[in-house]
C-alpha cells in the first residue's frame, strides 16, 4: 500500500478480477442498477466514485442536490460527509506526532487544561481509538434538551466536554465510541499548532492534496457553493433536515466524491504525511487487557467477504456516507448520500462486488450449524430471567417446551440451540449465549460477545410505590431539570423543551424510557430507602446524575 508503482498495482488487479475484463457498459449498467431507485426527479440521492489502481474508474451523480431548484448531484457537489470527517482529525493527530510536536501518550490535560481530573490519565491516543471513557456528546446534549436539529456549536461541544463529572469507564477499559473525543483531538490541533484545526487542516491536508473544495466547516452560516441539502421522507415526498452543526473533528467536513479521490489516492503514496504516517493510522488500538479493537485512526479494520477492508461511515442530518477501502486490491468505493433512508455501506459492498465479487468468498459461505445436545429441563429452568446488556438493553430469556428462546429489548423472540449444557447457539444472532455460575453454582450472568450481562430481576411496582418516584430532578452538569409525575396511569418525564417520556420498570428501581437518549433511568436510594436522585444512561452516555430537588 505504501509507494507502490501505479502501473504494477493495475496489472495486478487485473490479472486477479476477471471482472475488470468485462465491457465497461456492462460495468457501468451494473453500478447504475444499484443507484436506480434514487435516479430521478423530484428525489435526493448519492455521489459514487469508484478508485482503483489510484485511477477513478467510474464516477457520477444519481439524483437531486436541492430539490427547491431541481439542481443534480454530480461528483462535484458537496456533502457533510459526516463521521468519515474522523479520519482527517487522526491524520493531522498522527502528522503532528510524527513531526514530535505532541506524542500519542501524553496526557490530553497537558493541551486542554481546562477539562476536569477525572483521576486516571487520559491520553491523545485514547481519543483516537473510541477507549477515553468521555461519554458522547449527541446522547449527553439530548439529555440537557437539545435538539439535533438545534445549531450546535463546536465551542458548545467543548463546554459540555468541561462540564462531565464522570466518565463512562476507565480510560483504556473499553471502546466506546465518543464523537467527543475527537472533538477535543481538533482543539489539541489548535493549540499545539497556533493555528484554527480549519486554517491548519487547509494548509497542510486539503490544499496540498488539491482539494480546493474540502473545508472543516466551523460556520453554520457560511455560503457553500455546489452544496447538497440533506432530506428524509415526508408525506410521499421530502422534507430538508437542518443543519447546524460545526461539530470539527468529529464530524462536519464538507468535501465532494471529487476531492475524496484525491484523499484516497494519498493512501498509496504517502504525498502528505508520508510512510510513517500512512502506517500509524492503520494501527489498531488496544485495550488495558490486551485486546486490540477494530478501530484504527479514525477508521475500521475488517473484512467483507474474505477481503480485508478500511472504512468509516457517516450519519447525520439526512447525510449518509461511507468510504470503503480494499487496500491488498487498491480499490476503493466513495459514496455520499443526502436522505436519511439511504444505506451507503450497503450500496458500496454492492459497488465493490460488481468489480471485485470473483476474487470475494461466496456470499452463501457459512459455518455449519452447530449440533445440538440434550439439556435437561431442569437445568434450562435455571437459566431462565432477564439479564442486562447495557443501559435500557436487555435479554429475556424464557422456556418453550424443552428448549430456551431470547427476546432483546425492542426486538423478536428467537430459539436458541444448546451446543453444551451452557452455551447456546442463536442463529438470528450469529452467535451464543453462555450462562455463568458463580462459586454457589447460580446462574448470575451470561456471556454475549463479549458482554458480561448480569441477572436482574424483573420489577412490577404497585400504583403507590410508582407515585413515590415523582419529584424534581436537576442535573448540575447538565443545567436541565426534569419533572416526574403521574400521567395517564404512567410514570412520566416531563421537560420544558422536550415531548413527554413514559418510563416502563425494567428491574429494581430501574426503568426504561421512549426517549433513545434516555435509555435506563436507575434511581439511587440513601440508607432509610429513601429517593436522592437518579442516574439517566444510554449506550455512549452513561450514569448522568439528576439529583432529587427537596
Amino acid at each position: 500500500m505504501l509507494k507502490r508503482n501505479a502501473a504494477f498495482a493495475l496489472l495486478l488487479i487485473l490479472s486477479t478480477t476477471p471482472a475488470f475484463a468485462q465491457p465497461a457498459d456492462t460495468l457501468i449498467a451494473q453500478v447504475d442498477a444499484v443507484f436506480a431507485q434514487w435516479n430521478r426527479p423530484g428525489s435526493p440521492g448519492a455521489a459514487l466514485a469508484v478508485v482503483q489502481g489510484g485511477e477513478v474508474v467510474y464516477k457520477r451523480g444519481y439524483g437531486m442536490a436541492n430539490l427547491d431548484y431541481d439542481i443534480p448531484i454530480t461528483p462535484a457537489t458537496v456533502f457533510d460527509i459526516a463521521s468519515v470527517s474522523k479520519q482527517f482529525c487522526a491524520y493531522a493527530i498522527a502528522m503532528l506526532a510524527e513531526q514530535g510536536k505532541l506524542s500519542l501518550d501524553d496526557d490530553a490535560r497537558q493541551y486542554l487544561p481546562e477539562m476536569p481530573d477525572f483521576g486516571p490519565t487520559i491520553t491523545i491516543r485514547h481519543l483516537v481509538h473510541h477507549t477515553s471513557g468521555l461519554r458522547d456528546w449527541p446522547g449527553t446534549l439530548a439529555m440537557g434538551g437539545w435538539q439535533m436539529e438545534d445549531v450546535i456549536s463546536f465551542e458548545q461541544i467543548l463546554t459540555m466536554a468541561r462540564h462531565q463529572k464522570k466518565l463512562n469507564f476507565e480510560p483504556g477499559a473499553e471502546y466506546s465510541y465518543s464523537n467527543t473525543g475527537y472533538n477535543l483531538l481538533a482543539e489539541v490541533v489548535a493549540r499545539v499548532t497556533g493555528q484554527s484545526f480549519r486554517k491548519w487542516t487547509d494548509a497542510h491536508l486539503f490544499k496540498p492534496l488539491g482539494m480546493v473544495h474540502t473545508h472543516f466547516h466551523d460556520d453554520h452560516e457560511e455560503v457553500v457553493m455546489n452544496r447538497a441539502y440533506a432530506y428524509s421522507p415526508f408525506g410521499g415526498g421530502f422534507r430538508r433536515v437542518g443543519n447546524g452543526l460545526t461539530a470539527l473533528g468529529s464530524s462536519s467536513l464538507f468535501t465532494s466524491v471529487d476531492d475524496l479521490v484525491k484523499w484516497v489516492q494519498n493512501f498509496r503514496d504517502g504525498r502528505v504525511g508520508g510512510e510513517a504516517v500512512l502506517e500509524q493510522v492503520h494501527q489498531q488500538g488496544v485495550l488495558n487487557n490486551g485486546e486490540t479493537i477494530a478501530y484504527a485512526f479514525g477508521q475500521s479494520i475488517g473484512t467483507y467477504r474474505g477481503l480485508k477492508t478500511v472504512s468509516h461511515g457517516g450519519s447525520w442530518a439526512g447525510f449518509r456516507t461511507v468510504l470503503l477501502r480494499f487496500p491488498d486490491q487498491d480499490f476503493a468505493v466513495i459514496v455520499l448520500a443526502n436522505v436519511g433512508t439511504f444505506n451507503p455501506t450497503a450500496r458500496a459492498r454492492e459497488v465493490a462486488e460488481i468489480y471485485l465479487g470473483d476474487v470475494m468468498e461466496s456470499a452463501e459461505a457459512t459455518d455449519p450449524a452447530p449440533e445440538p445436545v440434550a439439556i435437561d429441563p431442569a437445568v434450562l429452568d435455571e437459566y431462565v430471567g432477564m439479564y442486562r446488556l447495557g443501559p435500557g438493553w436487555l435479554a429475556t430469556i424464557t422456556r418453550d417446551g424443552d428448549a430456551l428462546k431470547t427476546q432483546a429489548t425492542r426486538e423478536g423472540r428467537f430459539p436458541m440451540t444448546p451446543v453444551s449444557e451452557s452455551e447456546f447457539f442463536v442463529e438470528a444472532y450469529g452467535a451464543s449465549i453462555t450462562f455463568k455460575r458463580d462459586d454457589q453454582g447460580r446462574v448470575r450472568h451470561i456471556e454475549y460477545r463479549g458482554i458480561h450481562a448480569p441477572r436482574v430481576e424483573p420489577f412490577r411496582p404497585s400504583r403507590d410505590e410508582l407515585a413515590s418516584f415523582q419529584g424534581d430532578f436537576y442535573s448540575k452538569e447538565l443545567e436541565t431539570s426534569y419533572i416526574l409525575v403521574i400521567k395517564d396511569g404512567a410514570l412520566t418525564l416531563d421537560h420544558h423543551r422536550l415531548n413527554d417520556a413514559r418510563l416502563m420498570p425494567s428491574f429494581t428501581d430501574t426503568f426504561s424510557t421512549t426517549h433513545w437518549f434516555m435509555a435506563e433511568v436507575h434511581f439511587v436510594r440513601d440508607t432509610a430507602r429513601r429517593i436522592t436522585g437518579f442516574e439517566a444512561s444510554n449506550g455512549r452516555s452513561r450514569r448522568v446524575w439528576f439529583e432529587k430537588v427537596p
